[in-house]
């Protein structure tokens, strides 16, 4: 009998059912939402009064003080994120409030787009990405590698506004569906919703070369959802960005407070959906910070503006407990993501290259 046993316990970790973890974890689906340099001063304070009554950054402030504007900065914060702040602070985790001690940075040395993303996805900060021109990524992501595993192939999807993402992605050799841009989407399901998106994205203005408007994307994202139930999505919203580079703080603002709605409506979905709902994970966060210090220097990053390795992510899902916003010291790594991504659905992202250890205070049981 002890032979036995010996034997069937050896055969469970050939399988990979103890090591993987999927005895213990809830967590079936994931979903991945980006802002694109969003600032942690705006998502754990709200509106920034310098900023907003600066007429060179907001063209009417009045407006926005009506809707957005309250004395303190967890009111203020309330009012532009009511979705992060209404259920993803009662339900989740939100790291990296440096007022609290709660830091997040980016390990890259670089702080702006593609260097961002690859960390995110890969785990690694390599220092071969420092440009955001179109390349492909020579390091493995997770994404391609949840896409090989059982149960996963062909039920990983990204969907970007900004035109780069095939090339991070490396869209070629890892076979993702990755919809980017003023791409029409052919792949998977098709409603008449879909098709009606891929005739009407074309007759939209392209203000800013290589970036589709955030709510055709996640238009696009949505329908894509609902009609084939990928097992990992990934959305990244592009305008917080854009509308920074522009110097138009009242427009970056918007642009954040519509992503806080479609994301709510997101979740919404995702619980009434059985195929989801008390299975997935969502976890929201951002590439690179903005320019604080010198507040003209909010429109910019990279390594010459101060302090733009500063950044933020809000995580909810059956196996992350309900710590709320983290008021704690503690230093995370934007490194971190892609393993603990892989962790929650049992999986040990490991690659050819270095990938950073996963963020255990995001596993502890609920």
């Amino acid at each position: 009998m002890k032979i036995l046993t010996c034997i069937a316990f050896t055969l469970l970790l050939s399988i990979g059912f103890l090591s993987n973890g999927f005895a213990q974890q809830k967590t079936e689906n994931l979903i991945v939402v980006t802002l694109d340099g969003f600032r942690w001063q705006e998502f754990y304070g709200g509106l920034d009064s310098a900023l907003l009554n600066d007429k060179e950054f907001t063209e009417h402030p009045n407006e926005m003080k009506a809707a957005l504007w309250a004395a303190t900065p967890e009111e203020r914060r309330a009012k532009l994120l009511p979705f992060f702040w209404g259920t993803i602070a009662k339900e989740g985790q939100l790291h990296g409030n440096r007022r609290y001690g709660s830091k997040v940075n980016n390990a890259n040395r670089y702080w702006f787009s593609y260097p961002g993303y690859n960390e995110i996805f890969t785990g690694y900060p390599d220092t071969i990405i420092n440009s955001n021109d179109k390349f492909d990524n020579p390091n493995e992501n997770v994404l391609e590698f949840l896409n090989k595993q059982p149960g996963f192939q062909g039920k990983v999807a990204a969907f970007t506004s900004w035109d780069v993402f095939p090339y991070i992605l490396n869209e070629k050799r890892s076979g993702l569906l990755v919809n980017s841009a003023w791409e029409d989407l052919t792949q998977g399901q098709l409603n008449d919703r879909i098709r009606y998106l891929n005739e009407i994205q074309h007759e939209a203005p392209e203000l800013i070369g290589g970036v589709r408007w955030d709510f055709l994307t996640w238009q696009f994202a949505t329908e894509y959802l609902k009609e084939n139930h990928p097992r990992v999505l990934y959305i990244g919203l592009d305008e917080t960005d854009d509308m920074a580079h522009e110097g138009k703080y009242d427009h970056y603002i918007a642009a954040a407070h519509k992503a806080d709605k479609w994301i709510g409506q997101l979740w919404q979905m995702l619980q009434s959906d059985p195929f989801y709902k008390g299975k997935t994970t969502l976890l929201v966060t951002t590439d690179h910070g903005r320019g604080d210090a010198d507040k003209k220097t909010w429109k910019d990053h990279g390594q010459k503006v101060p302090d733009c390795n500063q950044i933020w992510f809000a995580v909810m899902g059956p196996d992350t407990r309900a710590l709320g916003e983290v008021k704690m010291e503690e230093q995370l790594w934007q490194q971190q993501f892609a393993a603990t991504m892989a962790a929650f659905l049992g999986f040990d992202f490991k690659a050819e290259h270095e990938v950073a250890s996963k963020a255990p205070v995001v596993l502890q049981k609920p």
